[in-house]
């Protein structure tokens, strides 16, 4: 690692600097500079000086920084004296850039500062092109402009040749000032200045851009930064709607500024091509009635400090989001703040002590903690003690106080008598000359002199904070004529008292945490005290005990989380002392030695902190031009100090070259759905708001693990922000997608209350491992599931319990299932059938509804999780039947397919299939040994209590079978009981009081009677009737309530069922547009619905719940629509969570054609009967 360099101020406005190779600070070579801010950058460090003036220091390099000056000679020819530098009036210049557009004679040239050096002489350029040349440099044209070259024609009237001198940087290494744009015009009157910009590009050695505010709030910005020309050539004034205190500009393209009335600016469009950026945001401050003192920015990080000196850490800071999304309350009392390389945090304590933010990681830019930073203080320099000698930088940081405006410092005339008498040979009198005149041995020392603070905005806030302290008189020297009266300057030892040199800063809290450390006699009485500018020796006044810091850079500082500096070692011994801000004293005031404090670090006790996960995805656009687009995304969680965590998702991206985001809050996340989509391993992320839209977050990953590791990191945030911790709840609601995918949600009350019912919408569902067609579950915490290929299986995750680490509870699980492809052809007269159609059939191979065209070369697995076990075979087990090569016949596309042949049918199509099969883990394990179709799970109360467990299935020959021995204990049961049927079943289920109905493969339908704990099988099936003209496919038997669904996708209801006559008395059409129906034991109802409504090229399967069901009212009275797009079926048949009893409106008076019934009750639960 390179050695680069912390630098930091003290109160007093001394530079002073340590490496991260050594252990000490080290002051700076010119002991008379005094700065009120540093911003540094890679290998460059800027400052202010007392003077409103900017240094600017460059790390010495081997490589020498010299910049090229050229100008260009021209002559033209005349008849009699030949080539000579009388031009044409239209001509340009004899002397003149290479365009010729502006004067450039040798004599015009100057050094831009005292910081450069000729290196020789004006020369001429002997080469032309780069290539060398014979003519001296001249190059010929016919005219001005045209093209030179060098030779000379016979019409060539023209020449010019190029004269070269190059400029040596002679500063590095020392503090130069940077000259004014106009020698005659006073300077910026600065406050502040902010050097980044470096990694806005790819470049290595970018050069920086520099920022600045001056005094009445405008903003700067310093053009021709350039690795030649490293002080820049002029200010350019930007734009802003309010005056600026304070700004920082990141390495890249983030500026943050504060404003006046302690709000917050941030510029926006920052770029290479446009560094100024275009326009300014207004954000408030992080507190409220708490102004922002200070800002900070980095690469992705802004950090800011309020006038309460509290920490705030913003949060989503983006390139693409430069504003940011919120404020998290950091612990830690601080004065300032700086970000430096790599986003590491320094800060200024109140406490006037240096501190480094430790566990700053890309993962976890927040960090955990504030150590001190412990570097030793000793001399200035070991090997060479700090020139007491007046460079001209420190004579204008000090002497220029009393007029600004000028470049050297005031002078003083030859008659006036000098203000101040230096204490020392090597000290420069204020006012006098470069040469510091001698004191005679028995001349009595003048009292040092009292400057008055030159930067009001920083007197300004730190006065802002309430002093508890008894102010200290202050003396105010007078101006007169510009000039100090030395009346008013001069004091007597005894009116003085020890003076401390002049500083910036109101040094009120500094010197009163100082005052604690001294004696309280100390100087007191001491009416023959020297005072002295406090130059000589190795310490300065003030610095016995340490610098008291003011201001802190680390922008040149390369330190990371894994760093091993010295200086900031959380365990090892401290050589400066701790400090600690009061909030901080207080809690570590039991501690009874100082040495161990010094090893632990500060914050421990409150840790709030913020974790950042990025990575690459892929994101599906949902407008025009729909596409699959690169992106970036950061997933942001911060921790509260309750333990609480809040999380963000980022999602960012580019549009016509400008930078745009989306975001979404994790406790908005209301499910994380893997889906297929184009073959790319992908997932949706449902809203709210993204629901009710019909159009969730797509994204996809570029490999099947950076999926499943996103998956489980965005549920594992969703789990937290909601307090889940434990497996599925025995009331857990259960669900299944069409790619096979488990889901569950905790029910609350408000689930099925009957008023502020919880939308579908806001429902959040989790992923459970595993891969199932269907999952049924009741309120004892039994959850069964069927496989694709038919295969049961039995959860043993412990529905219910805390989740224990125990690895038999996760199995390996495998699924198979057929991926079909449809063959259509179309008769003719000449060929008969044959797969050329017509221009408006459908493709020849397709999907079954004939939409998408699919050949069975071009299709895949669902997924790519899956893989293929088999090759393409004619698949003759299609509904409506096959011939014997597996063609349907049909008039026309689309109608109803049939297996036979006949004289009007003119299209046919059969069907291809191929099975593939996935291999994964869960908490499912098999019991074989029967293929099922259907299942269900006698569903009951929260209070019930049952030895046995009934269970009803169905194998995939359409066997009816009774599951014997299924018990809490043992739920995947003992042994399967055949029940007898006339004909196969495609349909059971089982509701309150052991209700079976079941629907045969025909559409019958049947009740079976006499089921009882002791007798689970039953005796005999009650033939029901069908509704008219409808073919029912599946059925669902609640408490009270029988609800069925038909092959035309309609919800039928049956009426009259009391407990004398269980078999009801008629169907009752509910609604259309529904594919499955699960009705629970509180006979709530929720289907699976075919699409949604103003949704019509949404994919079939969405989840609906039926609101308004209640005793009075068993058929409910409307949907709300959730979850949409892909569902394959929902079971609501735990939840028996009930909602707290509500005293409800009795309901209206019957009309004419009603006859009204007062509930029956059987076994205390209410049956209630409808009128036919």
């Amino acid at each position: 690692m390179s050695i680069t360099l912390l630098w930091a101020l003290d109160v007093y406005g001394r530079v002073y600097s340590v490496s991260t190779a050594s252990q000490r600070w080290e002051r700076a070579d010119d002991a008379l500079l005094e700065l009120k801010r540093v911003t540094a950058g890679k290998g460059r460090c800027w400052g202010i000086g007392c003077d409103h003036h900017v240094y600017l220091n460059m790390m010495p390099h081997e490589t020498p920084i010299r910049y090229k000056e050229e100008t260009y000679e021209n002559q033209r020819w005349n008849p009699v004296d030949g080539f000579t530098d009388t031009l044409l009036p239209t001509d340009r210049w004899s002397w003149s850039d290479v365009m010729g557009m502006n004067p450039q004679s040798l004599q015009g040239f100057q050094l831009p500062s005292r910081s450069w050096e000729w290196e020789g002489d004006w020369y001429v350029d002997q080469s032309c092109g780069g290539e060398p040349s014979q003519t001296g440099g001249w190059e010929y044209a016919v005219d001005f402009p045209a093209n030179f070259s060098p030779d000379k024609k016979w019409n060539s009237c023209v020449r010019r040749r190029r004269w070269i001198r190059y400029r040596r940087y002679i500063a590095q290494g020392s503090w130069a000032k940077i000259p004014m744009d106009h020698p005659w015009k006073a300077p910026l009157p600065l406050c502040d200045i902010s050097c980044g910009g470096w990694e806005m590009s790819d470049e290595s050695g970018r050069y920086p851009y520099l920022w600045a505010v001056s005094q009445q709030g405008q903003v700067w910005f310093r053009e021709g930064i350039h690795p030649r020309v490293p002080e820049g050539t002029s200010w350019e004034e930007v734009d802003v709607p309010q005056e600026v205190a304070q700004l920082s500009l990141g390495p890249r393209d983030l500026l943050w500024a504060v404003l006046w009335d302690g709000n917050l600016m941030v510029r926006t469009g920052l770029s290479l091509d446009n560094p100024i950026g275009t326009s300014w945001v207004e954000l408030a401050s992080p507190a409220k009635e708490v102004e922002t003192l200070h800002v900070t920015v980095g690469v992705s990080v802004v950090w800011v400090v309020t006038k309460d000196y509290k920490v705030w850490f913003r949060r989503g800071v983006n390139s693409h989001n430069p504003c940011g999304s919120g404020w998290i309350s950091i612990g830690g009392e601080m004065m300032m703040v700086d970000v430096g390389l790599n986003d590491q945090v320094w800060a200024v304590g109140e406490d006037r002590g240096l501190y480094f933010r430790m566990g700053v990681t890309p993962s976890e830019p927040s960090g955990n903690g504030w150590i001190p930073v412990s570097a030793q203080w000793g001399n200035s320099k070991e090997a060479a003690p700090p020139s007491n000698q007046p460079t001209e930088a420190s004579r204008s940081s000090i002497l220029s106080c009393t007029d600004s405006g000028s470049e050297q410092g005031p002078t003083e005339p030859p008659n006036s008598t000098p203000v101040l008498e230096a204490a020392d040979p090597s000290v420069v009198p204020l006012g006098g000359s470069d040469t510091a005149p001698q004191r005679r041995e028995d001349t009595p020392a003048a009292p040092k002199s009292l400057i008055p603070a030159s930067d009001s905005f920083i007197n300004s806030l730190v006065s802002d904070r309430d002093k508890t302290s008894t102010p200290h008189q202050t003396i105010k020297p007078q101006e007169e004529g510009g000039r100090f009266s030395p009346a008013q300057i001069l004091m007597s030892p005894d009116a003085a008292g020890p003076i401390t040199p002049w500083s910036n800063v109101d040094l009120e809290g500094a010197e009163a945490s100082r005052s604690t450390h001294t004696a309280a006699g100390a100087c007191s009485g001491n009416d023959t005290a020297a005072y002295g500018l406090g130059l000589d020796g190795s310490h300065g006044i003030g610095e016995e005990d340490g610098p008291v810091w003011a201001w802190i850079s680390g922008g040149g500082c390369s330190v990371d989380a894994s760093s091993q500096i010295s200086w900031l070692s959380s365990t090892g011994p401290l050589v400066s002392s701790l400090s600690l801000t009061p909030v901080q004293s207080s809690a570590w005031s039991e501690q009874e030695h100082k040495d161990d404090i010094s090893k632990k670090p500060l914050e421990r006790s409150n840790v709030r902190s913020v974790w950042v996960r990025k990575g690459t995805l892929r994101w599906w656009r949902d407008w025009k031009p729909q596409r699959w687009l690169d992106v970036s995304v950061a997933l942001e969680q911060s921790t509260k100090l309750d333990g609480k965590k809040d999380s963000i998702f980022f999602v960012y991206y580019t549009q016509y070259d400008e930078k745009k985001y989306l975001h979404v809050f994790i406790n908005e996340v209301t499910a994380l759905v893997p889906v297929i989509r184009d073959c790319h391993y992908a997932f949706a992320v449902y809203t709210g708001q993204r629901s009710r839209q019909r159009c969730p977050l797509l994204l996809a990953a570029l490999t099947q693990q950076d999926m499943n590791d996103w998956l489980t990191l965005l549920s594992d945030c969703c789990c937290e922000c909601r307090g889940i911790t434990a497996p599925p709840s025995r009331h857990a609601l259960w669900s299944t997608t069409s790619k096979g995918d488990i889901f569950v949600h905790e029910p609350s009350f408000s689930l099925e209350a009957a008023t502020h019912t919880l939308t579908c919408d806001l429902m959040f569902w989790r992923q459970v491992p595993g891969h199932l067609r269907c999952v049924e579950s009741n309120s004892l915490g039994l959850v069964w599931g069927i496989g694709w290929d038919g295969t049961a299986w039995v959860y043993g995750g412990r529905c219910g319990q805390q989740a224990t680490p125990d690895a038999g509870d996760v199995h390996q699980q495998t699924d198979a299932r057929s991926v079909h492809v449809y063959e259509n052809q179309r008769w003719n007269p000449v060929t008969g059938y044959t797969d050329k159609g017509l221009p408006t059939d459908r493709p020849m191979w397709s999907d079954e509804s004939g939409l998408r065209e699919c050949a069975k070369g071009n299709t895949h697995p669902p997924s790519p999780q899956w893989s293929w076990v088999s090759e393409w075979a004619v698949d003759q087990t299609v509904p409506g039947g096959t011939d014997k090569e597996g063609w349907q016949y049909a008039a026309d596309f689309p109608t109803t397919f049939h297996g036979h042949k006949t004289m009007k049918d003119f299209v046919r199509r059969r069907r291809w299939s191929r099975k593939c099969k996935i291999t994964l883990s869960g908490p499912w394990q098999e019991v074989p040994p029967i293929p099922l179709s259907d299942i269900s799970l006698m569903p009951c109360l929260a209070q019930s209590k049952m030895e046995e467990v009934p269970l009803w299935a169905l194998s995939e020959k359409g066997d009816v079978l009774c599951r014997l021995g299924v018990t809490t204990q043992n739920p995947a049961g003992t042994s399967w009981l055949h029940v007898g049927t006339d004909q196969p079943f495609k349909s059971i289920s089982i509701g309150g009081a052991n209700q079976v109905w079941a629907i045969a493969k025909d559409g019958a339908v049947f009740y079976r009677g006499s089921v009882s704990p002791h007798n689970p099988a039953g005796e005999c099936w009650y033939h029901i009737p069908s509704p008219s003209r409808q073919t029912l496919r599946q059925v669902s038997v609640g408490r009270t309530s029988v609800f069925a669904v038909d092959e035309n996708c309609n919800l039928w209801y049956r009426q009259g069922l009391t407990p004398s006559y269980p078999q009801g008395s008629a169907w009752e059409l509910i609604s259309n547009n529904v594919t499955k129906v699960s009705v629970g034991p509180l006979d709530q109802m929720w289907i699976i619905a075919d699409g949604t409504p103003g949704f019509p090229a949404e994919t079939p399967g969405a989840l609906c719940h039926r609101l308004g069901v209640g005793p009075m009212q068993p058929k409910g009275q409307h949907w709300d629509y959730g979850l949409g797009g892909g569902w394959e079926h929902v079971s609501v048949r735990a939840n028996s969570v009930e909602a707290p009893r509500t005293q409800h409106p009795l309901p209206p008076p019957p009309g004419p054609s009603q006859s009204p019934q007062l509930p029956s009750r059987a076994n205390g639960n209410a049956m209630v009967g409808v009128s036919v």
